[in-house]
Formats: C-alpha cells, sequence, structure tokens
C-alpha cells in the first residue's frame, strides 16, 4: 500500500495540513457563523418564550386572583340573598299563622256560639218534655193533671237545685 511507504510520508503530512487550514479556514469562515447564528437565534427564542411565559403566568394570577374575588363575592351576595329569602319565608309563614289562628279563632267562637245555641235549644227541649213528662206522670199517679204553669215552676225548681 502506498500510503504506508515512508518515502511518500512528507507530500501526504503536506497535503493533510494544506487540507485541514482549507477545512479550517471553511469552517472557521461559513460553517460555524452560522451555527453561532443559529444557536443565537435559538437562545433568543427560548428567551422570549420564557418572558412571555412569565407574563402570562402573571396575567394567569391575576385572572385567578380576580375569580376568586368574584366567586367570594358572588357567595357573599349568594349568602345574602338565602338569608334574606329565609327571613322573607319566615315572615310570610308567621303573618299566615298569624292569619289561620284568627281565621281558627274566628270559627272557634262560631262553633261554641253554635254549641251555645245547640245546648240551650236542648235545654229548652228537655224542660219541655221534663214538664210534659211530670204532667203525665202526675197524671197517671194522682189521676189529675196538673196546670202547666205549676209543672213548669216545678222542673224550673228542680233543674235550678241540679243544674
Amino acid at each position: 500500500m502506498p500510503q504506508f511507504d515512508p518515502q511518500y510520508f512528507a507530500s501526504q503530512i503536506f497535503w493533510l495540513a494544506v487540507s485541514f487550514a482549507i477545512l479550517y479556514w471553511l469552517m472557521a469562515r461559513f460553517v460555524l457563523p452560522r451555527i453561532a447564528e443559529v444557536l443565537e437565534e435559538r437562545s433568543e427564542r427560548i428567551a422570549d418564550d420564557l418572558e412571555k411565559a412569565e407574563t402570562l403566568k402573571t396575567e394567569a394570577e391575576a385572572v385567578i386572583e380576580a375569580y376568586e374575588a368574584a366567586l367570594a363575592k358572588a357567595r357573599g351576595e349568594a349568602s345574602g340573598l338565602l338569608a334574606k329569602a329565609a327571613q322573607e319565608i319566615a315572615e310570610v309563614s308567621a303573618q299566615r299563622q298569624a292569619e289561620f289562628a284568627a281565621a281558627l279563632a274566628k270559627k272557634t267562637q262560631a262553633a261554641e256560639d253554635r254549641i251555645a245555641t245547640a245546648k240551650q235549644e236542648a235545654t229548652a227541649q228537655v224542660r219541655d218534655i221534663a214538664v210534659d213528662a211530670a204532667r203525665a206522670i202526675t197524671d197517671r199517679l194522682v189521676g189529675a193533671a196538673p196546670d202547666e204553669a205549676a209543672a213548669a215552676a216545678e222542673v224550673d225548681t228542680a233543674l235550678k237545685g241540679t243544674g
């Protein structure tokens, strides 16, 4: 193999140095600056993205705080409305209970009046029946019917004594 022949080492080293210098110059002049530009662009883009992310994070935190404040305000208003509704319900319930109690008292009074009237009528009927029975019994026992006024007076006396 000719590349391992020592007589060609000098020319191979020369061409190695020339090739290395040309490649080094091409890399330093064209490739490395382009790579540096790409890395710089990426670095700037990453920095911009991080800055935007920080800004968005700050905005998101502000929105979350505003949301939580609005939510707390809404909860406060809702609890106030619930308390107000409960108070109104209690007032309406108390008013209806008062109206019902008044209507019930009125009906109770009317029923008591009807009972008292019925009691008086029943007492009068019992008195009339007692007078008729007393007259009939006296007529059977004695043979003569007492007059109605005397029998009524005796029944009234007896009712007052037991009444």
